[in-house]
C-alpha cells in the first residue's frame, strides 16, 4: 500500500522553528518529485515548497523563502522542511504530495498525498 505519512507539526510560538517529515511506504521515494502543501482555515492548499527526486533543484513559495528549506534522505526515503522564523500566517495543515515528473504548483499534478500535520504558530 502506497502511502506518505507526515510528522513533526505542533504549536510553536512566533519566531520559532519546526522541522516537519514526510515518511514514504509501499513504495520509494526515490524518483519522485516530492512538494510540501499547506493548506490554512477557510484557503486553499498552497504548494510552499518542492525538490527535484534529485533533490538538485528547489523552489520556494515567495512567502517563506529564505525562512523554510526542503531537503530529502533518499536512503531514509523521506523528506523534511526546515521551518525557521516562523510567524502566525504559517499556521496551517501541511501535506506532502509526490508525483512522477518535475515540480509544479497545481494541487492536482501530484498523485500521492500524506494525512497532514497541524503546524500552529502561536504566542
Amino acid at each position: 500500500q502506497v502511502q506518505l505519512v507526515e510528522s513533526g507539526g505542533g504549536l510553536v510560538q512566533p519566531g520559532g522553528s519546526l522541522r516537519v517529515s514526510c515518511a514514504a511506504s509501499g513504495f520509494t521515494l526515490d524518483g519522485y518529485t516530492i512538494g510540501w502543501f499547506r493548506q490554512a482555515p477557510g484557503k486553499e492548499r498552497e504548494r510552499v515548497s518542492c525538490i527535484s527526486s534529485s533533490g538538485g533543484s528547489t523552489d520556494y513559495t515567495d512567502s517563506v523563502k529564505g525562512r523554510f528549506t526542503i531537503s530529502r534522505d533518499n536512503a531514509k526515503n523521506t523528506v523534511y522542511l526546515q521551518m525557521n522564523s516562523l510567524k502566525p500566517e504559517d499556521t496551517a495543515v501541511y501535506y506532502c504530495a509526490a508525483r512522477l515528473a518535475p515540480c509544479r504548483v497545481q494541487v492536482a499534478k501530484y498523485s500521492y498525498w500524506g494525512q497532514g500535520t497541524q503546524v500552529t504558530v502561536s504566542s
